[in-house]
């Protein structure tokens, strides 16, 4: 255990609401460029998957459609890897570093994420909750990112929870660095919905799944086999 911090403490992004006044004008011109434009700055633009050729980083990590990880790889070893096997090397995780990428067959994929996000309109998001303390065992800490990552990967927000004890108390920079450490073992599966925020002895900050074709698991080898993502024992409480 450090007795110092090791990374900033996580802020809370807020943005600025600005107000658009309307100036009414007698023509409108038609100029597809510059509506091209603002569609692109836009919040409802889709983010592009990049396939093969297209994946523009120099190395990209790989894992099997299984999630199997083959380690870090340069690009073009990835995709002969990937052209060997009859398979399509797909990024899915681009802002990872490296990039995460998955040897499938991009025709499946593209078929199986349409049909995953039609039924997760009808799925209820619930917000589970993750207890972590200052000292939590390294074990203990791996299978809790395992059930995060199940809770994510069901399409949950999680929301965690550290409570400072006694001479804790003295350093809760700490806990802090608990919760950047989960933003970064969490980054190839949610980012960050609240940011971490210490309100009396207890920090909390809450994640967001990524977007399903985005999801690339980094615990799975600590997964609980009888584990019910699903049940309401690890629904959050209400504040």
């Amino acid at each position: 255990m450090r007795g110092g911090p090791s990374a900033s403490p996580l802020l809370q992004n807020s943005r600025t609401n600005q107000e658009h006044t309307q100036v009414a004008a007698p023509q409108k011109p038609n100029n597809n460029a510059n509506n091209r434009a603002q569609r692109d700055k836009g919040g409802n633009k889709t983010p592009q998957i990049r396939v093969n050729d297209r994946i523009r980083a120099p190395k990209v990590r790989v894992v099997t459609a299984k999630g199997d990880q083959l380690g870090v790889m340069a690009t073009r070893d990835a995709l002969a890897k990937a052209k060997e096997i009859g398979l399509d090397l797909v990024e899915v995780a681009p802002n990872a570093d490296p990039p995460v990428c998955r040897l499938i067959d991009y025709g499946k994929f593209k078929y199986m994420q349409a049909k995953l996000q039609k039924n997760n309109k009808s799925k209820v998001t619930k917000m589970k909750e993750v207890k972590l303390r200052v000292g939590t065992d390294v074990n203990d800490y791996n299978v809790k990112m395992a059930r995060t990552e199940q809770f994510l990967d069901h399409g949950h927000k999680v929301r965690f929870q550290l409570r400072f004890r006694n001479r804790e108390n003295a350093h809760r920079e700490l806990g802090l660095e608990v919760m950047a450490k989960v933003v970064e073992d969490m980054k190839t599966m949610g980012q960050v919905d609240q940011a971490a925020k210490l309100a009396g002895n207890t920090v909390t900050m809450v994640l967001a799944p990524l977007p399903a074709n985005q999801r690339v698991k980094k615990f799975k080898k600590y997964e609980e086999a009888d584990f019910d993502a699903e049940s309401d024992e690890f629904d959050a409480e209400e504040e």
